[in-house]
């Protein structure tokens, strides 16, 4: 009896830690995507290279207080956002063509660490590469959600 209960306690304590690790989008939130030309290796290492480049940006903007705060200075930064993105481009030798949008923008249906994120219109800055037909990078820039220096747990999903 006491291993039952045991290892019934183990259970339930390794169930409360995988939710508290959960991390929700809220509904007040501006996402951040990054969208590939294509799937080749060429074209996903430059969408990487780019998430890398504008890392220091992305740190800035997300040292925010307030979502206010953060929708000015993603409006402020939208020049630098385009120079480096142009830049990196650039010096990987590619001919890529990109569009950056900021406001409402459509997102597909995802799923991230069991938690399932409807398709829609969502607040967000998207950078798209080319034709953007490729897996993308995205992450929340408020609240502060994007794991950008760790590399183990990218977030990349494939575009329908």
């Amino acid at each position: 009896m006491k291993k039952a209960i045991i290892i019934l306690t183990i259970i339930v304590l390794l169930l409360s830690i995988n939710k508290k690790e959960q991390i929700i989008i809220p509904e007040e939130s501006i996402r951040f995507r990054i969208v590939a030309n294509s799937n080749s290796l060429k074209d996903q290492t430059l969408k990487k290279e780019i998430v890398n480049q504008l890392s220091t940006t992305i740190k800035e903007i997300e040292s925010q207080e307030t979502i206010e705060e953060t929708r000015q200075i993603i409006k402020k930064e939208l020049p630098k956002f385009e120079k480096i993105v142009d830049k990196t481009i650039k010096n990987q030798k590619e001919n890529r063509n990109f569009h950056i949008s900021y406001g409402k923008n459509y997102f597909p249906e995802k799923e991230y660490n069991n938690i399932k994120y409807e398709e829609g219109e969502y607040e967000s800055l998207v950078i798209t590469l080319g034709e953007g037909k490729g897996d993308n990078f995205w992450c929340v820039l408020f609240p502060p959600l994007c794991f950008i220096e760790e590399e183990k747990e990218q977030n990349e999903y494939k575009s329908f």
